[in-house]
């Protein structure tokens, strides 16, 4: 009788006792315990959601199951309309991407792609004209973004959809310019993606955001996410309201964001939705809904990039992430929202992020990486690793826009290495800083700084001929600045004197002329001239303010909105210089004072200095 009380005692303990009493705690890859995760992160959210974030919706997966699944702050500032994190649909930016390469992947797995084959085989002949290199771009490049392509801001997004293209006709237009031989830089592309997309479109025969809605988005049950192209019928009336942040606590309804290039950042969802994607990438779950084959998931999962072996790289177009375990992620943004997709296979563990918040990176980053944690590295002696004073320079993004007059933009904005230490460099950009720590020879992770850094925080110096050649990272590489940082200081001083020139040139002219209106009608006739080069200069100057301020206030637009400003310095071009040959052809015919000799001397320097610094920059193309 003992003995099967005993027995019975423990049956009920196995299936009544909660398991924390009796096994070990179920945390975080970072060790926080699942059972304070809620206070965790009401904790750490609370320093951010309507201060610097309108609203944020996140959930957090476990072994197959959403363990956390809540909605911080508003989808409408001025309505208090809270979020809900199943039903709140936001924009998922690059994320979008993700789907691209699961598209990818399954037309690889049925044998209609080879992922290292020349894609020039699946388009229409002569479909890229800015290739530079004869080396084929294959699949794998489009994926790791190793194409070459070089960044265009133009007709990439629209803040209406008066614009709106199909894909074919958005590449089309879209085409950049290809600057890097395929395979040697990771530059982060949108074009790529979105022509890996028009692939499928073509293999398929089919319209790509409907092969998405048929082969991932019902098989996974998502019913709430779209790609949105904006012509068609309106989204759901849960689409939260997109921000910019002002000032702390204040928030402006930020503009709309439609993409003809849609596969790389148009899918507007919600965070459940994401989550059923997240689920359906672990390689626990048994008898995939999106592969067939039981290897595909973990092929696409497998390294298909990297450049050195201590350092995360890409794998089929997820980012790697140095976490405590092996993590896979991807961040989005648009115009308005800012986002992060992040799974950690090996613990079966998955965040998601979704934010209304234009450039959010304290929530999307800063939260990701408190849950997901930090790999120790407790293996390399300090006399193992090379001074850090091999690192210091600017740098610039791979991922830059080498034609047209936005190049000026990233030469303005370069990464910027100085060594603290044998072992530690502080690394800023943009005004934001970040300490990293050499852990393997030449291989440096971030220890503390702003969360900017957190997507790109191990950085890998490649080095030729004793200088570095390269920064590595999975998200985009940086290259050296090619010792123009004098001449840009330079040509901004020139650039400087050249607007205030023309800004005071009219009202001395103008005082000139009462002062003068005695003098020779030939004087005058040779006044009129130099008048008219003012005129010219003054011109040149309100124009391109107008075109910074334009491009400032909002980025998004097609290349059309600016051709005409562009044509503009054309027409002024042409007449300072027939303004200036009129003027030397007249000089010998007129006599005049030393000092309106200086001031025409200086005016035609002046407009020819303006011209040059236009060239220079590209404002002409």
């Amino acid at each position: 009788m003992q003995k099967i009380v005993i027995v019975f005692l423990l049956i009920v303990i196995a299936l009544f006792v909660p398991k924390t009493l009796y096994a070990k705690e179920l945390t975080t890859p970072s060790g926080i315990p699942l059972t304070g995760i809620e206070i965790f992160v009401d904790d750490y959210v609370s320093d951010y959601i309507g201060k610097e974030t309108a609203g944020a919706g996140i959930i957090i997966v476990k072994n197959n199951e959403v363990i956390f699944s809540k909605g911080y702050g508003y989808g409408d500032v001025d309505k208090k309309q809270k979020i809900n994190p199943n039903t709140s649909v936001f924009e998922w930016g690059s994320i979008s991407k993700l789907f691209v390469w699961v598209s990818v992947m399954q037309l690889e797995e049925q044998g209609k792609i080879k992922l290292d084959e020349d894609i020039s085989n699946y388009l229409p002949k002569g479909f890229l004209q800015n290739l530079k290199y004869e080396d084929p771009i294959t699949m794998l490049n489009l994926m790791n973004h190793t194409a070459g392509f070089e960044e265009r801001i133009f007709d990439l997004g629209y803040a209406t959809d008066d614009h709106m293209k199909t894909l074919e006709e958005g590449l089309k237009m879209h085409e950049p310019n290809q600057i890097y031989r395929p395979g040697e830089v990771v530059a982060y592309s949108n074009y790529s993606t979105s022509l890996a997309a028009y692939i499928v479109q073509l293999i398929t025969e089919q319209e790509f955001s409907d092969y998405v809605e048929e082969h991932i988005f019902q098989k996974l049950g998502i019913s709430e996410s779209t790609f949105y192209l904006g012509v068609k019928e309106p989204l759901t009336k849960d689409k939260v309201n997109g921000y910019e942040l002002l000032g702390k606590g204040d928030f402006k309804p930020s503009t709309p964001f439609y993409m003809s290039m849609y596969p790389s950042g148009g899918i507007n969802g919600t965070a459940q939705d994401l989550a059923e994607f997240a689920r359906a990438l672990m390689p626990q779950v048994k008898n995939s809904v999106l592969f067939k084959n039981e290897n595909t998931l973990s092929n696409m999962l497998a390294q298909s990039y990297t450049v050195n072996r201590n350092v995360p790289g890409i794998a089929h177009g997820f980012w790697e992430y140095h976490g405590k375990s092996k993590g896979f992620t991807h961040g989005g943004n648009t115009a308005s929202f800012s986002s992060n997709f992040h799974i950690v296979p090996e613990e079966s563990f998955a965040v998601i992020v979704l934010t209304n918040q234009a450039g959010e990176v304290d929530l999307t980053y800063g939260l990701t990486k408190e849950l997901v944690g930090e790999r120790e590295i407790n293996d390399v002696k300090i006399t193992d690793l090379p001074d850090s004073k091999i690192t210091e320079g600017k740098y610039i993004t791979a991922r830059q826009m080498e034609s047209g007059f936005l190049n000026v933009y990233y030469k303005l904005m370069p990464l910027v290495v100085k060594s603290m230490n044998e072992t530690d460099i502080e690394v800023s950009l943009a005004g934001q800083t970040a300490i990293y720590t050499q852990i393997y020879p030449n291989v440096y992770k971030m220890n503390k700084g702003h969360s900017m850094f957190i997507p790109t925080n191990v950085l890998y110096f490649s080095f030729e001929d004793g200088s570095v050649n390269q920064i590595h990272t999975s998200i985009s590489d940086y290259l050296p600045m090619k010792n123009n940082t004098y001449w840009l200081a330079f040509s901004a001083i020139l650039f400087a004197y050249c607007v205030l020139f023309f800004i005071i040139s009219p009202f001395v002219l103008i005082i000139t002329s009462v002062l003068n209106k005695k003098r020779k009608q030939l004087i005058l006739k040779l006044r009129k001239w130099i008048y008219l080069l003012n005129i010219v200069g003054t011109a040149f100057i309100v124009n391109i303010m107008v075109l910074i301020i334009r491009m400032l206030s909002n980025s998004d637009r097609g290349y059309a909105e600016v051709l005409p400003q562009i044509m503009i310095n054309y027409i002024l071009t042409v007449i300072a210089v027939i303004t200036i040959g009129f003027i030397l052809f007249k000089w010998n015919t007129v006599e005049l004072t030393k000092l309106q000799k200086c001031f025409y001397v200086l005016t035609i320097f002046s407009i020819s200095m303006l011209i040059f610094l236009l060239l220079a920059w590209q404002f002409y193309s």
